[in-house]
């Protein structure tokens, strides 16, 4: 993940966030992702709801840290993706990444969200107070149906605000939505949000 680089997309979603900016005006990122190409792109009002592959969580005293070394201790290195054939990993329990903070020791684990686990709440609440007063909504390179954020833009829809969908096919929430523009979003989205005549003249 770490020699990956944002795509088009990304790029002019963090370029429109910049732009609107110096306008007055706010844009707000709401991802699943986990990998902070938003980030690497540029955008400064992020939500990454589903955590980030780039962080570990204290599974004792719940700290929080960035972490970018890959793997993360010597034990993990070539433990790559799971082996279904494999039961046990046969890592030392002593070798498995441990918590620094003050002494804690704790295991720590990806600060991500597993399948399963529930989102954090105290940021669910920031992200509902951004989806009831925007204007506009995109959604972008998404199946719609990993919940709860399958329904955001359905919520923001019934209030009367346009919803454009970018996505390399329909979901099943295109129908609901005032725009829908088909194919690979590194090409669709830019144009979309790119500088026109008409804002230079406003």
């Amino acid at each position: 993940m770490l020699t990956k680089n944002p795509n088009p997309a990304h790029l002019a979603i963090a370029e429109c966030e910049s732009r609107l900016s110096k306008q007055g005006r706010k844009v707000v990122v709401i991802t699943q992702n986990i990998d902070e190409l938003h980030r690497k792109a540029g955008t400064r009002n992020l939500f990454e709801i589903h955590g980030s592959l780039f962080k570990t969580r204290c599974t004792t005293c719940g700290s929080v840290k960035e972490n970018y070394k890959s793997p993360v201790c010597p034990a993990l290195e070539g433990k790559g993706a799971p082996d279904p054939e494999v039961q046990d990993a046969a890592i030392p329990v002593g070798d498995l990444p441990r918590c620094e903070e003050n002494g804690c020791n704790g295991l720590l684990r990806p600060n991500v969200v597993w399948f399963g686990e529930t989102l954090d709440s105290n940021l669910l609440g920031e992200v509902e107070k951004e989806l009831e007063i925007c204007d506009l909504c995109l959604v972008v390179g998404t199946s719609s149906v990993v919940y709860p954020a399958a329904m955001f833009a359905p919520q923001v829809a019934a209030r009367g605000v346009p919803v454009a969908e970018f996505n390399m096919e329909s979901t099943p929430a295109t129908m609901g939505f005032t725009f829908h523009f088909q194919g690979p979003c590194g090409t669709t989205l830019p144009p979309a949000l790119a500088r026109h005549e008409t804002e230079l003249i406003s």
